[in-house]
């Protein structure tokens, strides 16, 4: 297989296992099994008398829950095998010296420290840093991927557009906004406080009074036997509700005026990015107001997840061809301005 293949077959394996991993925290199976790797130490779900005694003796306080076991096994088992699919990528990568050096050894590094997030996840009991930053891992892989398969696939670009240094500012800027509320809905997710705010635009009542910014974003939480449901109280949970949609508006802002930018460029291409970013963006409000008037519901939030991922990806692209159009089109001068000198002398 090629390595444009095994490529496009990573970025399917790793939107899959997005999904898999937004459906099985959001499904509270995040503890389906309480040891990693395995399940009740076995490879597979308990299910026959002689494994589930084996499950009782090994965990006696616990009880097998098929359901929410097969959930986390079957992210585990996607996720193990992209792991081996993405060690496969910087082998042939760096073999056939394609996408540089450091990026495909990036991609193997990501799933490495992403594999030991997730053994962290189950052992610290869904520690809400932990939990976040294996979110956070995922959509790095993702995106990292995408950049290899960008760099190995795309060798022509656009000469003929002029970009300006305040649409790369802007460009970059709103990136870094999406990441950031990327982590703001993580560190939501994480600490069970989606359904703190259950009214439009911020949320219900004299919600100013229960601010509680300190304990909201602690990162390191006292030690618990377990942060299942969540361990912080309502006014901590609430104020990171409360940011997370603060973000959202300034992140509908952000990409809503990269959006218009673009659209003023004249280019096919950065126009049809416009097109899909503004999708993409209007798809995520409709979700993000859907959790709240419905109370969350399952399908609705995987999908907010994915849509997530996506609107990262298309922001990070937008980025790529205009940073590599300015830097080709900086070398053209430069290459100009040095024919000239050359004739001139």
């Amino acid at each position: 297989m090629t390595l444009k293949r095994l490529l496009q077959l990573s970025l399917i394996m790793t939107f899959c296992v997005i999904l898999l991993g937004a459906y099985t925290r959001l499904a509270d199976a995040g503890l389906g099994c309480p040891d990693w790797p395995g399940c009740y130490g076995q490879l597979a779900v308990p299910s026959n008398q002689a494994d589930l005694a084996k499950a009782n003796a090994l965990f006696p306080e616990l009880t097998v829950q098929a359901d929410k076991a097969w959930l986390e096994m079957i992210h585990r088992y996607f996720a193990g095998t992209l792991g081996l699919l993405v060690f496969a990528i910087t082998g042939t990568a760096l073999a056939q010296k394609r996408g540089g050096r450091l990026l495909p050894i990036a991609v193997s590094l990501v799933v490495v420290f992403q594999a030991l997030l997730g053994m962290w996840t189950v052992t610290l009991k869904l520690m809400p840093v932990v939990v976040m930053g294996h979110l956070i891992g995922g959509f790095t892989l993702f995106s990292l991927l995408a950049l290899l398969y960008w760099r190995v696939t795309q060798t022509k670009l656009n000469h003929q557009v002029k970009i300006g240094m305040g649409l790369r500012f802007l460009a970059f800027i709103t990136f870094a906004v999406v990441v950031l509320q990327i982590a703001l809905g993580g560190w939501t997710s994480s600490n069970y406080a989606a359904l703190m705010c259950t009214e439009l635009p911020i949320c219900q009542g004299d919600w100013r009074q229960y601010l509680d910014v300190k304990n909201a974003f602690n990162l390191i939480q006292p030690a618990r036997d377990t942060y299942e449901h969540g361990t912080l109280d309502y006014g901590a949970r609430m104020t990171i509700h409360v940011t997370h949609r603060l973000g959202a508006m300034v992140t509908f802002a952000m990409v809503l005026l990269l959006i218009i930018r673009l659209l003023y460029q004249n280019s096919a291409l950065y126009r049809q990015q416009a097109l899909m970013l503004t999708i993409l963006l209007f798809t995520q409000v409709a979700l993000g107001i859907s959790n709240v008037s419905f109370g969350l519901p399952l399908a609705v939030a995987v999908a907010h997840n994915l849509v997530a991922a996506l609107l990262l990806l298309n922001t990070l692209y937008i980025n790529h061809i205009i940073w590599r159009t300015s830097s080709h089109s900086m070398k053209s001068v430069d290459h100009r301005s040095l024919g000239k000198e050359a004739f001139y002398e």
